[in-house]
């Protein structure tokens, strides 16, 4: 029986992320954590990632939740209980009760080695028995109205040859660049491929606000409202030289300042 053999020999794992700085962390998290546990397969989708586990037949799978091509949540449904599953996810405290109500495991973002290796004991001693299928603890998890979709925490840009992680508190505005979008802190500046549409919709509403077609910008960023002779509105940042113009469409947001 596969309980049997993985007592006896180190236990194997493929690691699903699609943020390579992301994955990267927690490899390294779960080799200083658990150093017999071998991963033997990295995917970046969920696709590649149905592929590994078909292909190595692991013990666990750390799957993100929100991947491309097939969510974390769909490749759990498809491998039905091939293998135990740790989710890595973003979702907030409501999300959080519900996995824990089906005895799911999962691994927040940021990891932290502390809850990361709260989960691992666990998994430990599960390794001992048959993995479960989630089928249904998985549908009544996706099914919950309290689960929201998590708002951007962290960029990736490119800074010449590196890579950069950017959290969003650091960020002070995006301005759009043909087909990049540039991302700005109080002293860098970066360059990412989602759009101002993009960033739009996954930025946190009650932090960013967009206030031309090809600006956003972080509230806690502005040092304060201009209006010029004409009435057209611009922006003074806290931290950096520039001002930002605000459009017509945009200047009902500032209305009360």
């Amino acid at each position: 029986m596969k309980a049997l053999e993985t007592a006896h020999r180190a236990p194997t794992a493929v690691l699903a992320e699609d943020e390579p700085l992301l994955a990267d962390e927690l490899a390294e998290l779960l080799r200083t954590l658990w150093p017999q546990l071998q991963i033997v397969a990295r995917a970046a989708d969920g696709v590649a990632a149905l592929h590994a586990i078909e292909e190595h037949q692991p013990d666990l799978v750390f799957l993100d939740i929100q991947m491309p091509l097939l969510t974390g949540l769909e490749v759990a449904r498809r491998i039905a209980g091939a293998c135990h599953v740790v989710f890595i996810t973003s979702y907030d405290s409501h999300a959080l009760e519900a996995f824990e109500a089906g005895a799911i495991d999962y691994v927040l973002k940021p990891p932290s080695a502390d809850r990361l290796l709260t989960t691992l004991r666990r998994v430990q001693e599960r390794l001992l028995q048959p993995a479960a299928d989630l089928r249904g603890a998985l549908s009544r998890v996706g099914a919950a109205p309290s689960l929201p979709r998590p708002f951007l925490q962290w960029i990736n840009a490119s800074r010449g040859a590196a890579v950069r992680l950017i959290t969003v508190e650091e960020i002070l505005y995006f301005k759009s660049d043909q087909k990049f979008t540039l991302v700005v802190t109080a002293d860098s500046e970066a360059l990412i491929r989602k759009t101002i549409r993009e960033l739009g919709d996954e930025l946190d509403p009650a932090m960013f606000w967009q206030v031309h077609r090809s600006t956003i910008v972080n509230l806690y960023a502005i040092d304060s409202v201009i209006r010029d002779e004409r009435g057209n509105l611009s922006l003074r940042l806290k931290n950096r030289a520039e001002s930002l113009a605000v459009s017509e469409a945009h200047t009902h947001l500032f209305r009360q300042m």
